[in-house]
């Protein structure tokens, strides 16, 4: 017993001095936060030179930004997984807090109809970003606790559905269909993980999806954005300006792209260049190449994730491993869902690319996220090399062994 101590002491003091982490996610995380900040910069150079009169007014702050989410990240990592597991609740409690604030008078920031923001001095904090760390926390947590009786019971099922419910009746009171759709998706994969029964998960899902079809048609506004997509040339100077010029982006970049720095959609012709439509930018400076590129480093970051899972279930850490699946489908959908509304393949929402769009609270929220995903590879590592797993549930499976 006195050698196995020895043993795990020595295992945490290496591990202090060197983390051992997943350098294939750190090495994609990487290139795409770096590739991410030369395009914010040459998308936003003419804007804001003529707003601002600063150049790289843009690309220095996303520059800020990006440190602000490695010092967090740094501090995140030293929290043990456990401690995150215990604080499921109150994080959940937090997100909810969180979504009502901004709904306050006075304390949530309007623009172009959405409430949506908190002002938080250096930046505007979109507090869904945080709200969804948060729920998917809660959510691993509740299914490391509870995943016998989500696979068996209808009430496991059903109790992380209505407090999804509730979650989502805030966002789209904002309103903020990209955000509820995203969250929605991310937690019902998490649970369709976990081994959820099918006809449950099935009838769940279909109600879902009547559900935000008909708010998507009961709204002018979500109709429009429906039908526009569909065929935006058919009002290409209104309603389908936006993805026109995303459209004219991407097929203007051909093969190999017009260059970096040489786009001519960013000069005032498309909207939102170096936030929600980066990608279109990037499409057109560095062509199908630099599409390609992208794609696979997105890819390679959620198949890492979906591995360091399956290795943190391998360890009989439950939590680890269902927060590793929902980061991963997380990025993945979310990515996904950008790339296609600037492809014209989705309708339009407000979703950033994660770690490549211009936005504070995206992108200290996403450093979190991957810090996460390496806290979990490096407990799993750790696990295997003597120490005992974190988790409340593998504490008490502990317990029970004695």
């Amino acid at each position: 017993m006195v050698a196995a101590t020895r043993q795990a002491r020595q295992v945490n003091a290496g591990s202090a001095r060197l983390p051992r982490i997943d350098y294939w996610l750190f090495g994609s995380v990487v290139a795409l936060t770096v590739l991410g900040l030369v395009m914010v910069a040459s998308a936003s150079i003419t804007l804001a030179d003529r707003e601002l009169g600063q150049p790289l007014y843009y690309a220095m702050r996303q520059a800020v930004y990006i440190a602000v989410g490695v010092a967090t990240g740094l501090l995140l990592f030293r929290i043990r997984l456990a401690i995150l597991e215990r604080m499921g609740l109150t994080l959940l409690l937090l997100a909810y807090l969180m979504l009502l604030l901004v709904l306050v008078p006075g304390i949530g920031v309007e623009v172009n109809g959405a409430v949506r923001w908190v002002n938080a001095g250096l930046f505007r904090l979109q507090v869904s970003e945080p709200a969804k760390l948060c729920f998917i926390i809660y959510l691993a947590s509740y299914l490391a606790r509870h995943g016998e009786e989500v696979r068996t019971h209808v009430s496991g099922f059903v109790k992380p559905i209505g407090l999804l419910v509730i979650a989502s009746v805030l966002l789209l009171m904002e309103p903020d269909f990209g955000a509820t759709v995203v969250l929605a998706a991310t937690a019902m994969g998490m649970i369709f993980m976990a081994g959820v029964r099918l006809m449950q998960f099935s009838g769940v899902l279909g109600l879902a999806g009547l559900s935000l079809a008909g708010m998507a048609i009961s709204s002018p506004y979500r109709m429009e954005r429906l039908t526009t997509f569909l065929n935006p040339w058919a009002d290409p100077f209104d309603s389908g300006f936006q993805l026109t010029q995303s459209l004219i982006a991407i097929g203007s970049g051909a093969w190999f792209g017009v260059g970096l720095g040489a786009s001519i959609q960013k000069l005032f012709y498309l909207p939102e260049a170096h936030t929600d439509f980066v990608f279109a930018v990037l499409a057109e400076e560095l062509g199908l190449l630099g599409v390609c590129v992208v794609i696979a480093l997105y890819a390679l970051l959620v198949w890492r994730a979906f591995v360091i899972a399956a290795q943190a279930l391998q360890a009989n850490n439950a939590f680890a491993a269902w927060l590793a699946y929902g980061l991963g489908i997380w990025f993945g959908l979310q990515s996904f869902i950008n790339i296609g509304v600037n492809m014209g393949l989705l309708p339009t929402k407000g979703l950033t690319l994660p770690l490549m769009s211009y936005g504070g609270s995206s992108m200290i929220v996403m450093c979190a996220a991957v810090v996460l995903l390496l806290r979990v590879d490096h407990e799993t590592r750790c696990t295997a090399e003597g120490l005992s797993a974190s988790g409340i549930a593998a504490a008490k499976r502990g317990r029970a062994n004695r």
